[in-house]
């Protein structure tokens, strides 16, 4: 009676789907993590802005040409302030009985021409050469272009209670208009007429003018009187409405503007973080050598240099299974010779053949033949002994 045996399975070079996972992951990976870096950089780049600004004026600038200070202060000291950011919105805010503050030399004379319609009192801070437009009959005056310590010499009482104030650039009203004219300059001939800080009122609205932005600016708050003239001059009434004055959108055609314009803030970022990574990655793969090809030897290499050399490589690359199959296969083959089995012979024929030659249990030649890779490289070294000393118990039939 004949041995029975579970069929045998071929098991091939001894990969399995997780060491075929494994490796497929050691060959994505770096490409997984330069898209991983392209990816966190880009949403870096959309994400909200910090809530600090580096706009001059603006009252979340902290740093020196910012006025941050001025309306933390004017905050704490119960004035409610609405930032807005054209004149349309800044005629909307502001109402009789606020103050509407237009800060920057930025505005243009039809938007100048419209501020000048609100109902609220109105303070002008370093306008420019546009300020006849926003305030009617009162025009910006060339100064001495450097900072100077100027005395109040007039009877506002805001600017009495400042004393004196640093500043450098001067204002000046027609002489049909009737405003007072503080921190004035004088030249060796007498007063001018131009001064720093001008007031005056017209239907019931209070208008004051300031010919620079020093009273307002983190950085020279501080100095003199600067801060106390700022304080009373935009803190008379509980709400302010501040307008930094910046170029309108109608000032810019759509002919004038250029591919540079209409593209997203964060897009050179990224394209820089793309075109390092690029250049990176090409350094990388220049340095492989690619996959290994066949090709026609140009000389006759002896078959055990050759064995020798591919089982280097073998080892080198820790292909237990791979060896095993190749020894088990060449074994298989010359077993088959051997006993005179067809080439398309399979597993079971095999077995039964060679373990009748042998006088080996057919499930001990089926381990040998096609059982599991070895572990290491002591299994690998036992399993070559033993398929060497089946070969040897197998004669011809």
């Amino acid at each position: 009676m004949s041995a029975t045996y579970a069929p045998a399975t071929m098991v091939g070079d001894g990969t399995s789907a997780k060491s075929r996972t494994r490796a497929r992951w050691r060959r994505w990976r770096p490409w997984v993590v330069m898209g991983a870096i392209v990816l966190v950089g880009a949403v870096i780049m959309i994400l909200p802005q910090p809530a600090n600004s580096g706009d001059p004026y603006a009252l979340d600038n902290p740093s020196a040409n910012g006025s941050q200070a001025l309306g933390r202060i004017l905050e704490r000291h119960g004035v409610r302030i609405t930032v807005v950011h054209s004149a349309s919105e800044a005629l909307e805010k502001a109402h009789a009985g606020d103050t509407l503050a237009v800060v920057g030399d930025r505005l243009d004379p039809p938007e100048a021409r419209r501020l000048s319609q609100t109902t609220a009192d109105l303070v002008a801070v370093d306008v420019g050469w546009t300020l006849s437009n926003l305030v009617p009959g009162v025009h910006a005056s060339s100064g001495s272009f450097s900072t100077e310590k100027r005395s109040a010499s007039c009877a506002d009482p805001d600017a009495q209670a400042a004393g004196t104030i640093t500043a450098v650039y001067l204002v000046r009203a027609d002489d049909d208009v009737e405003a007072t004219t503080c921190f004035p300059e004088r030249s060796p001939y007498g007063w001018t007429g131009a001064g720093t800080y001008l007031t005056l009122e017209s239907n019931g609205r209070r208008t004051a003018v300031m010919a620079g932005g020093e009273t307002v600016v983190n950085s020279s708050l501080a100095h003199e009187g600067n801060a106390a003239l700022a304080l009373r001059a935009l803190g008379r009434h509980k709400h302010l409405v501040w307008y930094v004055a910046k170029p309108s959108s109608n000032q810019t055609t759509n002919a004038e503007l250029g591919l540079y314009d209409v593209l997203p803030p964060w897009l050179p970022m990224v394209g820089l973080q793309a075109l390092v990574l690029l250049f990176v990655a090409a350094l990388w793969r220049g340095r492989r050598l690619g996959p290994v090809v066949t090709e026609p030897l140009p000389v006759v290499v002896p078959a055990a240099e050759a064995s020798r050399g591919r089982a280097r490589l073998y080892r080198k690359m820790g292909a237990r299974g791979r060896a095993a199959a190749a020894l088990r296969a060449g074994t298989a083959r010359r077993l088959g010779v051997r006993l005179g089995l067809p080439r398309s012979a399979g597993p079971t024929e095999m077995v039964d053949a060679v373990a009748r030659a042998s006088q080996r249990p057919p499930l001990s030649v089926e381990a040998l033949l096609y059982g599991l890779p070895p572990v290491d490289d002591r299994g690998l070294v036992s399993l070559a002994q033993e398929l060497d000393r089946l070969e040897s118990e197998v004669h011809h039939p």
